[in-house]
């Protein structure tokens, strides 16, 4: 029993909440309600789930040395050794194999989408993820071709507008996480800290980019409630302005809460358990409705 628990954790079933972007599209162009698309994006979300859980069982296994030094990262199953890495080996092609097939009914593009994404996870796992910004970026891509997916699996294509504030605020909440990796790391290591290939030297500079990044998806997100088209879907659309000041204070929130040294956790998993984050989140949601 030990030993499935240990698995399961290993798939980090809490990230999976990240996959939820493939209904973005049905959201945006107000279809939510179409229950056949739904389900099509319930299959994109599964077979998105499932394979980014191989993705993680992999970069465990590869990080396994790296993750027993780490204050937090030592108690992973397999690092902790709590899950044999025989079993993990075999987990991963039994995960990609599932998500895949799950995939195929939605169509060559959503499994190309797929398949693109996995390419890339796996390059950030083998070499991506130590090189300095590119690791980021690329984590923000992979969140967009969640977007893009969801959209392909409904007929739905989001525009390059949606496409763009999800690469900003994703690069912003990736550079977070490593400021917040820096900041730990400083406060065991001193000025000899460092995460992957960032410096402790580089935390300003990630503060400075992270948050412009941030500032930069909402000002996008704005130019994209802004077109007719989109404006004409909200019957009180200046309503939809409260969602944008409460996403801008939100990752203020975030970024602040990074710098005095409390955020511990992946951010969005931050979110999930933060009084403030659940509030504004639930707020946001409020406006969008009411603006409907």
């Amino acid at each position: 029993m030990a030993v499935a628990w240990a698995a399961l954790e290993t798939l980090r079933p809490h990230q999976w909440l990240k996959n939820a972007l493939v209904f973005v599209p049905l959201l945006a162009a107000h279809r939510i309600g179409d229950l056949g698309l739904v389900g099509d994006a319930v299959r994109a979300f599964v077979a998105f789930s499932l394979c980014a859980s191989a993705i993680y069982v992999l970069n465990d296994l590869r990080d396994v040395a790296a993750d027993k030094a780490h204050p937090h990262k030592r108690d992973r199953p397999i690092a902790s050794g709590r899950l044999p890495q025989w079993l993990a080996l075999a987990m991963a092609p039994l995960l990609l194999g599932a998500g895949l097939g799950i995939a195929a009914p939605l169509g060559g593009a959503v499994a190309g989408a797929l398949i693109a994404y996995l390419a890339l996870m796996v390059a950030y796992t083998l070499r991506l993820k130590s090189v300095v910004l590119l690791d980021s970026l690329v984590l923000a891509a992979g969140y967009a071709l969640r977007v893009l997916a969801g959209g392909l699996a409904v007929d739905i294509r989001p525009s390059a507008r949606l496409l763009a504030f999800c690469i900003f605020l994703f690069f912003s909440l990736a550079l977070v996480k490593r400021y917040a990796e820096l900041s730990l790391l400083r406060r065991r290591d001193g000025a000899a800290a460092h995460a992957r290939s960032y410096l402790v030297e580089d935390s300003e500079f990630l503060m400075a980019l992270g948050v412009s990044s941030g500032v930069m998806s909402v000002l996008v997100l704005a130019l994209y409630m802004s077109v007719g088209h989109v404006e004409n879907l909200y019957r009180r659309s200046e309503f939809i302005w409260g969602t944008c000041v409460l996403l801008l204070y939100w990752i203020s929130y975030i970024w602040l809460t990074a710098h005095r040294g409390r955020m511990t956790d992946d951010p969005l998993v931050f979110a999930v358990r933060d009084r403030l984050s659940l509030l504004l989140i639930a707020l946001m949601g409020v406006t969008a409705w009411v603006a409907v």
